[in-house]
C-alpha cells in the first residue's frame, strides 16, 4: 500500500502528539489510521488523562477508525505513528490486521525519556516459569473444563466471526 505524502500524514501525527503535551491531556505521542488515502482514525496519548494504561496513541486510533469504518478488521490500512509502537500497540495493531506502519521517533528514543520498552519485550520471550510476573495455568479439572466448554460454544457458534 503506497500513499502519495507519507511525510504529510506522518506530520499530522506528531502534531496529534505535540497536542496531547502542549494541552497536558497524556505523554507525546500521537497516531492516525489510513485507508484509500483517507484518514479513519485518530489517536492521541491518554493514558494519565484518563488512568488508563491501555489509552496510547495507536490504540486510540485504532478504536476510532474500527468504530468509523464499523469493522473490527483494519485491513488494507496504514498506521502512522509519531514513535515506534510499543509492544502492547504493536500487538494490536496485528490483531487489528494493519498492513503497514509509519513511524517518527525509535522506540531508543523514546526510552531516552522515560518510555523504555526493552524489560516488555524480555519478558515476552520468557517462558511462564521465568517472568516476574507471576502467570500459570489453574490444573482444577472442573475449572479447565468449563473454560474448555466456552471454546467448544464458541466453535461451534452459527455466529463465530473470526478475527
Amino acid at each position: 500500500m503506497k500513499h502519495t505524502n507519507n511525510n504529510q500524514l506522518i506530520k499530522i501525527a506528531i502534531q496529534i502528539a505535540h497536542d496531547a503535551v502542549h494541552n497536558h491531556k497524556g505523554g507525546p505521542f500521537g497516531a492516525i489510521i489510513v485507508k484509500d488515502n483517507k484518514i479513519i482514525g485518530r489517536g492521541a496519548n491518554r493514558v494519565t488523562a484518563d488512568n488508563d494504561p491501555t489509552a496510547h496513541a495507536e490504540v486510540n486510533a485504532i478504536r476510532d477508525a474500527c468504530k468509523n469504518i464499523q469493522s473490527f478488521s483494519l485491513s488494507e490500512c496504514t498506521l502512522y505513528c509519531s514513535s515506534e509502537p510499543c509492544p502492547m500497540c504493536l500487538s494490536a495493531i496485528y490483531w487489528a490486521r494493519i498492513e503497514q506502519v509509519f513511524f517518527a521517533n525509535s522506540c531508543q528514543q523514546a526510552a531516552m525519556i522515560g518510555f523504555d520498552d526493552q524489560f516488555i519485550y524480555k519478558e515476552l520471550s520468557l517462558p511462564h516459569a521465568r517472568k516476574q510476573l507471576s502467570i500459570s495455568q489453574l490444573s482444577d479439572a472442573c475449572v479447565l473444563e468449563k473454560a474448555a466448554a466456552v471454546f467448544q460454544e464458541w466453535d461451534h457458534s452459527e455466529f463465530k466471526q473470526t478475527y
